[in-house]
């Protein structure tokens, strides 16, 4: 499949309720048991780093008496990174300075642990300097470039705008500036929190220990009582198809925008090639999607993959192959252009050949992990990905837990997006320092930034209906447009959908999908929901600020037809 699909659901626990605690607190149990305990499922959110936050009132006894130690150990943090056991040179080594080994820095820091990152490239992973962050700016440039090429659209608003351009350096140099402010932004972060950043390539040398350096040297040897496997992953490019950077590329020479070609093709049409073509088609030029399923956008909730393709394809310079395989791509060479051999995807015969400008390949990722010596703790990759259970703890060939080792985010390929593999660093945290948690996927939102915006939280509905026929219960859909929301029309953006899975029998939210204007933004109302065990028929008293784009998810709620009475109790009026 030369499509990947970088969302990957984690099936739910099979419980029909969904508790709002975060945590198991056990104090009489190790750090990382070596058998899973039965435990309340939710997501988990991220706080803010610039303070901590005290206990909250509702905390047993016992987890108060803990928070005090914990808050003890955060202002030896702040002084001097705390103190490690004297058999170890750290507390917690992480391998990869990406956003999740980020993320997991700070919050050990905050937890009291000695903390040391290491990073072979730079600081910030694939998110920062390849991924997420330049690519949003280039898209804010190609929002802008659509915004002011629509006349029709500015007519409506009364405005008159002569014939937009852009300065293609000036575009790329906005991209990577971007890209360097935020991986400062990073490094002054863990350095001011007293994190120690070796640098060099880090591989795992045997229980506790990690080597890191140049590759070709000796290199230094650290001990750490935990240790978080945390490479992320590169770009993925089936056989066949060869790479030059320049004419053949991936989304990391993409990123660079060292050209805008006249016609181009784009192998793959999840998020990263739609992106693309969105940012591509405003910047002037012509799209060719090659997709080896039957339909584009095959990771998308298929209403909204429809809805999204009469959007963001049909009325744009795009045309597409479905169904097919690119078995072989040829870079441009002597003033011949770049050649792509298709075949069927189901019968393997040749189907066709195109000439084009450029191809890019955005069949998803690979994970990052040659070379970290894994097999010195007798742990097997699967398709490159390291084996890890729902705590995160890797996995040994037998399937056992190995003690005091985990690995986060793409690496493991539970779900390849940058927050998550926040979201997982800092689970681990809370289990090596003495609350149990897991972290539930389903709960973790996932965005794709075009113009409009496709976001989405838990299951499609197909996948609902699948879970609901193998468990016995009834599911039920509500939609609401964004033609009826005030704010949208008033910004002249009333084209999009935001849909509602859920169950009418306990109000239990199952998945959100919205197309529309900001839906990035309107989604966490949905997913914060999920993960904190909400269900509709209370978030649905929830008020909503008038006029605002809020609101299509307050009327989506509201809509929704719940047998259940309201779950939880009414507070009582507090007068002000």
């Amino acid at each position: 499949m030369q499509s990947s699909v970088t969302l990957s659901l984690s099936q739910p626990a099979a419980a029909s309720t969904i508790p709002k605690s975060n945590y198991t607190v056990n104090h009489s149990l190790p750090f990382s048991p070596s058998k899973p305990i039965n435990l309340r499922f939710c997501g988990l959110r991220r706080e803010a780093f610039s303070g901590f936050s005290s206990p909250s009132r509702s905390q047993p006894p016992q987890s108060k008496i803990h928070s005090n130690k914990i808050n003890s150990a955060i202002s030896a943090s702040l002084s001097d990174n705390g103190s490690a056991p004297k058999s170890f040179d750290y507390d917690l080594v992480i391998i990869g300075a990406g956003v999740g080994g980020h993320g997991a820095a700070l919050h050990a820091v905050e937890k009291g642990l000695k903390t040391a990152i290491i990073e072979g490239d730079v600081i910030g992973g694939t998110c920062v300097n390849r991924g997420c962050v330049p690519s949003k700016a280039l898209l804010a440039v190609s929002g802008r470039m659509r915004e002011l090429q629509n006349e029709h659209h500015m007519k409506a608003l009364g405005l008159q705008v002569a014939a937009a351009g852009y300065d293609r350096q000036g575009v790329a140099d906005h991209a990577n500036n971007l890209a360097t402010k935020i991986r400062n932004n990073l490094t002054n972060s863990m350095k001011a929190l007293g994190v120690d950043i070796l640098t060099g390539v880090g591989s795992i040398m045997g229980p506790h220990k990690v080597r890191y350096g140049k590759l070709d040297s000796p290199g230094n040897i650290v001990t750490a009582k935990d240790i978080i496997i945390a490479t992320g992953s590169v770009p993925f490019v089936p056989k066949g198809i060869e790479v030059d950077g320049k004419t053949v590329i991936t989304s990391d020479h993409a990123l660079k925008l060292e050209s805008v070609p006249d016609w181009i093709a784009i192998v793959g049409s999840g998020y990263i090639g739609l992106e693309f073509s969105d940012v591509y088609t405003a910047l002037g030029s012509e799209v060719t999607f090659i997709e080896a399923l039957d339909q584009l956008m095959p990771g998308f909730d298929p209403e909204i993959g429809k809805l999204a393709q009469r959007v963001l394809i049909n009325p744009r310079k795009i045309d597409y192959h479905t169904g097919v395989f690119a078995t072989k791509i040829t870079p441009a060479k002597n003033g011949k252009p770049v050649t792509i051999e298709l075949i069927d995807a189901k019968t393997k015969e040749p189907k066709d050949t195109l000439e084009v400008d450029a191809a890019l390949i955005a069949t998803g990722r690979a994970p990052f992990t040659d070379g970290l010596g894994l097999d010195s703790v007798h742990v097997e990759r699967k398709r490159g990905f390291v084996p890890v259970d729902e705590r995160m703890r890797v996995l040994d060939f037998k399937g056992d837990p190995v003690p005091h080792l985990y690995c986060i985010g793409d690496a493991n390929g539970k779900m390849m997006l940058a927050h998550a593999a926040s979201a997982q660093g800092i689970s681990v945290i809370e289990q090596i320092t003495g609350r149990d948690h897991v972290l539930n996927h389903l709960s973790i939102p996932a965005a794709c930034f075009t113009h409009p915006e496709i976001s989405m939280v838990g299951l499609t509905e197909p996948q609902a209906r699948e879970k609901a026929e193998k468990e016995g219960f009834e599911v039920s859909v509500a939609k609401t447009s964004f033609k009826a929301n005030t704010k949208a029309l008033a910004e002249n953006e009333g084209e999009g959908l935001a849909k509602l899975i859920y169950r009418p029998d306990n109000g239990e939210i199952l998945g959100v999908h919205i197309f529309g204007l900001h839906a990035a933004d309107l989604i966490h109302e949905a997913s914060n929901a999920i993960a904190l065990g909400t269900r509709i028929q209370d978030i649905k008293f929830a008020v909503h600020a008038h006029p605002t784009l809020s609101e299509v998810i307050d009327e989506l709620f509201k809509s929704a037809k719940v047998k259940a009475h309201a779950s939880g109790p009414v507070s009582e009026p507090v007068a002000v």
